[in-house]
C-alpha cells in the first residue's frame, strides 16, 4: 500500500500519510503475469468469488522453484477466528538463552499516542553479561495503519521498528534482536523512552499492545563492543520526547567531543523515508514530475537516495539506504503473515571515522551532520546532488568509541578525503500529436561513488596507516505508461566498503517492482502488482555491531562447532517475491485484496551453509515452511496439502488508504 505511518509524517493537506490497506484473503494464483487489462478483471472477479462463497484452495507453484514444480494449498487462515494471526519476519535466529537472566523493560498500549511515547527507567540488572537481547512481542486486532516505532535509551536510538497490518480478529508478532552492540548502555541506568504514534478513532480502532523484554547473559565470542557511545540526535530525552531528526524540515546535526584517547571510532546512521519520501525508489526525475499531467502526481528529485555523513564540514563516508517497504506499501497482500525484509528491525548503516580521530581528539567540540541527499535535473541530461528533497528522512546516528588503554592523547595525522562521483541520467515521454499530457515515460538513472579516507595514527610501535573506502553503483530504470497509472521499475544498488580494521563488507539490492492501479472519480480503486526483491550482504569483520553469524542461535547446530568465534565471514542472501492484488469500495467503507510471497533465506559462512529459511505465503496463510540448520533439517517444517480449509465467507477489513499513500504516486 503506500507510506510507511509514523508520527512524523503528516502530509501537508493534513491527512494522514500512512495507508493501509484492506486486504481480503483472495487467492491469487497468477505468478508475474501481465496486470493490465483482464487480468484486472481476473482479479476483481476472484475477490467478489471470495466474498460471496467459500473458495475452494487453489494451486500455484511457488516462484523460486525452478528445479521442481511443487503444489502448495493457498489455504485459509487457522478457522479458529478468536486466535491471532502470527506475522514473522524471516531472519536466522538469535542466540538468548532462555535460562538467562531476564528483565522486563516496558508494557505498555499505545492507542492515539502522537507525541507520546512510553517513558520508563532502566536499571543494569543484578548479573554479569557480555550479551543482550530483546524480545518485542506485540498484538492488534481492528483497523490500522502500519507505523513506525523507535527505542531510545536516553538520547540514543538503539531499535527501529514497524508493525504489521491487524486483522479484525487480531495478530501478534515477535521479534528479538541482539543489542550487544550497546553494551555501554546496558551496563549503566537509562531513560527508555518508546516512541510508536498511532491513531485510535471511529475508524482506525487497532491498538499496539506491546511487550519489550531484555535478556543477559554471558557468552564465549569475540564481540568486543565499544567503550563509549555518543547520540547524534534530536537529544530531547529531557523533554520525555523522541530524538529523531526530521530531515530535510531540519538539519540533523550535533556537536560532539570525543575522548581524547580513542583508538578506533565508528558511525552508524539509521534513516527511512516517510510521507512523500516512502517510496523513493519509484520516484522520477524531477523534470518528469508533470509528464502526465497536474492530476497525477508525480515525486521527483529521482530514485536516488545518498545518505552522508559530514565531520566539520569534511565529507567522511555515505550510506545508500536499503529500500525497505513497510506493511501497507505497494500492496498489503504481499506482507502478511511474512513482512518485508527488515521491516521489523530497520537496521543501521556504519562508517569507519577512525581516520578522522587525529581531529577529533583534541578535547574540542566537533560538528557531526547527516544529510540526505537526491538528484536534481534541467531537463536536458544533467543533474546535481541536491539537500532539497521531499517530506520526510526519520535520521538519527551514533559514534562508537574504542579507547585505548593507556589513557595517553591519540597522535597522528589529520585525515584526507577524496570522493568522486558521476551521474547519468535520461527520459524520455512518448504522446500523440491530439495530447497534450504524455502516454507514457521511460526514465533511467545512474550514479557511481568512491570515497577513500586516511590518515596516520601513532602507536608505541610506529605509526600506522588507517583508511576508509567505498565504491558504490546506482541504476534505476523505470517505464510508467496508461497516463502514469502502470509502472515498473527495475533498481540496483552494489557496494563495497573497507576499513584498515579487518573489515569489509559488500552488498546488492536488487529491487524489481510492476504496479498497476485504476482509481475513477467515484470510483472503486484497484491495485495489482507484482515484485522480486533481494538484500544480498557478504561481511568479513565487524564495526559497531556483530554480524549475522555473531549473533546466531549457533546451539541449534549439530555437526559444526559450537562456538561463533570459528565463523570467519557472514554471507546472507535473502530475497521475496510474489504478486498482490487491492479493491477498495468506497461505497462500502472496506477494502480487500490477496496476496502470494515467496521467500528464500540463507546465511553461510562463506564455505558452508548454517542456516536455511524456504517459506510460502498466501491470503493470511503459510501454506509451506522449512528450516534447515547446517545443511540438516532441524525447524519447522510445513506442507499445507488441499483440503477443507475452513469459510471464505467473512472479508477481512484493513485501513482503507489512497492510491498515492500505497505507491507513492496517483491521486490521493
Amino acid at each position: 500500500m503506500a507510506f510507511s505511518m509514523c508520527n512524523w509524517k503528516r502530509k501537508s493537506d493534513g491527512v494522514s500519510a500512512r495507508r493501509n490497506g484492506e486486504l481480503l484473503e483472495l487467492a491469487s494464483p497468477l505468478r508475474a503475469a501481465p496486470i493490465y487489462g483482464q487480468s484486472r478483471l481476473v482479479a476483481l472477479l476472484l475477490i467478489l468469488m471470495t466474498l460471496s462463497q467459500s473458495a475452494s484452495a487453489l494451486l500455484t507453484t511457488p516462484p523460486f522453484a525452478q528445479s521442481r514444480s511443487q503444489t502448495l494449498s493457498l489455504r485459509n487462515r487457522a478457522t479458529n477466528e478468536s486466535s491471532l494471526l502470527e506475522c514473522l519476519e524471516v531472519t536466522p535466529p538469535v542466540l538468548s538463552p532462555t535460562d538467562a537472566c531476564q528483565q522486563t523493560l516496558m508494557v505498555h498500549t499505545f492507542a492515539y499516542s502522537y507525541g507520546q511515547p512510553f517513558v520508563g527507567q532502566y536499571n543494569p540488572p543484578n548479573c554479569s553479561f557480555n550479551r543482550v537481547t530483546i524480545n518485542f512481542t506485540v498484538t492488534s486486532a481492528g483497523r490500522q495503519f502500519d507505523r513506525l516505532a523507535l527505542m531510545f535509551l536516553d538520547d540514543t536510538e538503539v531499535f527501529r521498528t514497524s508493525t504489521a497490518e491487524p486483522t479484525q480478529s487480531g495478530i501478534i508478532w515477535s521479534y528479538v534482536k541482539d543489542m550487544s552492540g550497546y553494551l555501554a548502555l546496558f551496563k549503566t541506568p537509562q531513560k527508555i523512552i518508546f516512541d510508536l504514534g498511532n491513531i485510535v478513532d471511529d475508524t482506525y480502532t487497532g491498538l499496539w499492545n506491546t511487550t519489550l523484554t531484555a535478556t543477559f547473559f554471558t557468552a564465549d565470542d569475540a564481540i568486543e563492543p565499544a567503550d563509549v557511545i555518543i547520540p547524534i540526535s534530536a537529544q530531547k530525552s529531557s523533554e520525555d520526547a523522541s530524538s529523531a531528526f526530521v530531515v530535510p524540515e531540519t538539519r540533523a546535526v550535533n556537536s560532539a567531543t570525543l575522548p581524547k584517547n580513542a583508538k578506533k571510532a565508528v558511525f552508524s546512521i539509521s534513516a527511512c523515508g516517510q510521507a512523500a519520501e516512502e517510496f523513493w525508489w519509484s520516484n522520477v526525475l524531477s523534470s518528469d514530475t508533470t509528464a502526465f499531467g497536474n492530476d497525477t502526481t508525480l515525486y521527483g528529485h529521482s530514485a536516488f537516495r545518498e545518505l552522508r555523513l559530514l565531520i566539520d564540514g569534511t565529507l567522511a563516508g555515505v550510506s545508500w539506504p536499503f529500500p525497505v517497504i513497510f506493511t501497507g506499501g505497494v500492496v498489503p497482500g504481499f506482507w502478511r503473515p511474512v513482512v518485508g525484509i527488515d521491516a521489523f528491525d530497520l537496521r543501521d548503516d556504519e562508517i569507519d571515522i577512525t581516520p578522522f580521530i587525529p581531529l577529533l581528539s583534541d578535547d574540542q567540540p566537533h560538528s557531526f551532520e547527516i544529510q540526505v541527499l537526491g538528484v536534481d535535473d534541467d531537463g536536458h541530461g544533467h543533474g546535481n546532488f541536491t539537500t532539497a528533497i521531499g517530506s520526510n528522512w526519520v535520521v538519527t546516528g551514533k559514534i562508537f568509541v574504542w579507547l585505548d588503554s593507556s589513557n595517553n592523547p591519540t597522535t597522528g595525522t589529520i585525515a584526507t578525503s577524496r570522493s568522486t562521483s558521476a551521474i547519468t541520467l535520461q527520459s524520455t515521454t512518448h504522446g500523440n500529436s491530439n495530447a497534450s499530457e504524455s502516454i507514457s515515460l521511460d526514465y533511467s538513472i545512474q550514479v557511481t561513488r568512491n570515497v577513500d579516507i586516511r590518515s596516520t595514527i601513532d602507536t608505541p610501535t610506529g605509526s600506522k596507516t588507517v583508511t576508509w573506502t567505498q565504491k558504490l553503483t546506482f541504476s534505476n530504470v523505470g517505464t510508467l505508461s496508461n497516463g502514469g497509472n502502470d509502472q515498473i521499475v527495475r533498481q540496483s544498488t552494489t557496494g563495497t566498503h573497507t576499513s584498515s580494521s579487518d573489515y569489509s563488507r559488500s552488498f546488492e539490492y536488487p529491487l524489481w517492482v510492476l504496479s498497476s492501479y485504476n482509481a475513477p472519480a467515484g470510483g472503486n480503486v484497484t491495485i495489482d502488482a507484482s515484485m522480486d526483491r533481494s538484500k544480498n550482504v557478504l561481511q568479513q569483520g565487524d564495526l559497531a555491531f556483530p554480524n549475522d553469524l555473531k549473533t546466531f542461535d549457533y546451539t541449534r547446530l549439530r555437526s559444526m562447532p559450537y562456538s561463533n568465534q570459528a565463523f570467519l565471514s557472514a554471507d546472507l542472501k535473502n530475497r521475496q517475491n510474489g504478486t498482490a492484488s487491492y479493491l477498495s469500495v468506497p461505497a462500502l467503507k472496506k477494502s480487500f485484496g490477496s496476496g502470494n510471497t515467496e521467500q528464500r533465506l540463507t546465511l553461510s559462512d562463506g564455505t558452508q551453509e548454517v542456516y536455511q529459511r524456504h517459506i510460502v505465503a498466501s491470503n493470511d496463510s503459510i501454506v509451506y515452511d522449512d528450516q534447515s540448520f547446517g545443511g540438516q533439517a532441524r525447524g519447522q517444517s510445513k506442507f499445507a496439502a488441499p483440503g477443507q480449509q475452513g469459510s471464505r465467507e467473512r472479508a477481512h477489513d484493513f485501513a482503507a488508504t489512497g492510491v498515492r499513500a500505497m505507491l507513492g504516486r496517483g491521486p490521493l
